[in-house]
């Protein structure tokens, strides 16, 4: 097996595309996945986020696209993801995957946006649709979408959709695609309803799996002996103790993340929140402050997490250990990513001392333990995060660009670049990070300015 994209039987404008986007060699599931997905053959593959997974659908679905960009063109591929996270990220690679392609129109389909905007995208035409479950079904329902010459159908993250009840949602939209489609489904764990869906949904697919392991000198594995009684208090002496900027920390349930945040709060540590039940705003604000580093410690659950992909994650903490050995790799892969190097702790009782025997067959080694006395706060006091995020009223409709508002930083606040961080601009609000220390005085001085020549509301989150 090749790891050259040029071994593939892609276009040569597809080809330096590639090249022109730093794609230098195929990752493992790219190298799995893309001989058999090009050759038109239907497909389950079993990666985790971070792996090149949507490479892997995104060539062969733009590859398959005819007289792209008319107006008057049916949908021709269809991607459906868990979340709009997920969604927005997709769509954002297919387009630069798309780049050598002229006029391919990728359409974004999601809740919690207006229905409006997106029924008048699709007016305009689109080529290919990335969305969520129900806000696809909701198009399908209203007659502003049609499936019906659908050739790639794609299901990201299908275990993720299956974990939030969307079963009879995805068969609705499934069945309303074109019966002589491909359809590829991508995976990170394999549950029965996997199956349940390939069974009713797919021609003869072939299967690929790459292990998602993680080589021991990427990833330093330590894990600590706790009772139940000091699981979350442990948390704590480990942050003061490694002191990482960012730390990811996995909970088994809501409960027990809302009371580890309470727990770093109460502490002083920069602490949010991320599960199920949040409203997509609410979502929205922690995934972008804890992205922006305005937040050390992000206490997440497995399903609520998926999707999430952070540059630069120092530490990954299971307060819990996950009984399923696979999403105990999923977890620990989000640090240590590129060239760095990350660290992964793991917290375990006696009671769960059989689901860490089954990670220690999974990867093939015994697990290194640290004795909890060994924990002895680092020199340099409170661990705070280096940044703070101020979100601006307006963004994408009010035709806010990142170039507009780091103009306003730097003549209304004279700011420099290095003291701004990430700007991430939304539909109706606008997040960027600044400096943690520079934060109040340049809210009162963009509240007193202007974007675009217009006032804007500007809040401290």
């Amino acid at each position: 097996m090749t790891d050259r994209f040029a071994q593939l039987s892609l276009s040569p404008a597809t080809l330096h595309n590639l090249e022109q986007l730093g794609y230098a060699q195929m990752t493992p599931i790219q190298a799995a996945s893309l001989p058999i997905t090009l050759a038109g053959h239907d497909l389950i593959a079993q990666a985790s986020t971070g792996s090149g997974k949507t490479a892997a659908f995104g060539l062969p679905l733009i590859e398959r696209l005819q007289s792209a960009g008319s107006p008057s063109a049916p949908v021709q591929a269809v991607v459906l993801c868990p979340t709009r996270e997920l969604a927005d990220q997709v769509t954002q690679e297919i387009r630069r995957l798309a780049r050598a392609r002229q006029n391919v129109k990728v359409v974004t389909l999601c809740g919690g946006v207006a229905l409006r905007g997106q029924t008048v995208s699709l007016e305009h035409g689109a080529d290919v649709v990335v969305g969520t479950p129900g806000r696809i079904l909701d198009h399908l329902e209203r007659g502003s979408l049609s499936l019906a010459e659908v050739n790639t159908l794609v299901l990201d993250e299908a275990d993720r959709m299956l974990d939030m009840g969307f079963f009879d949602d995805i068969a609705k939209v499934v069945r309303q695609c074109a019966k002589d489609r491909q359809t590829l489904l991508f995976s990170a764990t394999y549950p029965e309803g996997i199956a349940k869906l390939a069974a009713q949904f797919m021609r003869a697919p072939q299967t690929v799996k790459v292990e998602a392991q993680h080589s021991a000198h990427k990833i330093r594995q330590v894990f600590y002996e706790v009772s139940e009684t000091q699981r979350l208090d442990v948390v704590p002496q480990l942050l003061a103790h490694f002191r990482p900027e960012r730390t990811l920390a996995f909970c088994n349930t809501k409960q027990q993340c809302r009371d580890l945040v309470a727990v770093l709060q109460a502490q002083g540590y920069s602490a949010l929140a991320l599960f199920g039940e949040l409203e997509q705003r609410e979502r929205d604000q922690v995934l972008v402050q804890f992205a922006n580093r305005s937040c050390s410690v992000l206490v997440a659950t497995d399903v609520a997490s998926r999707g999430l992909d952070v540059e630069g994650l120092e530490a990954v903490i299971n307060v819990d250990v996950t009984p399923d050995p696979e999403i105990h790799i999923h977890r620990i892969g989000r640090t240590g990513r590129g060239d760095a190097e990350g660290l992964a702790i793991t917290l375990a009782s006696m009671d769960e001392m059989g689901a860490v025997g089954k990670i220690e067959v999974m990867q093939g080694r015994e697990s290194q333990w640290a004795p909890l006395s060994g924990l002895t706060p680092a020199a340099g006091g409170s661990l705070q995060p280096p940044m703070r995020t101020l979100q601006i009223v307006g963004g994408r409709k009010e035709k806010i660009r990142a170039g507009d508002v780091m103009g306003a930083l730097a003549g209304e606040c004279g700011l420099t670049r290095e003291q701004v961080g990430k700007i991430n601009v939304n539909e109706f609000s606008t997040y960027v990070a600044v400096q943690a220390e520079l934060a109040k005085k340049v809210e009162a001085q963009l509240s007193r300015g202007k974007i675009k020549g217009k006032t804007v509301k500007v809040r401290l989150i």
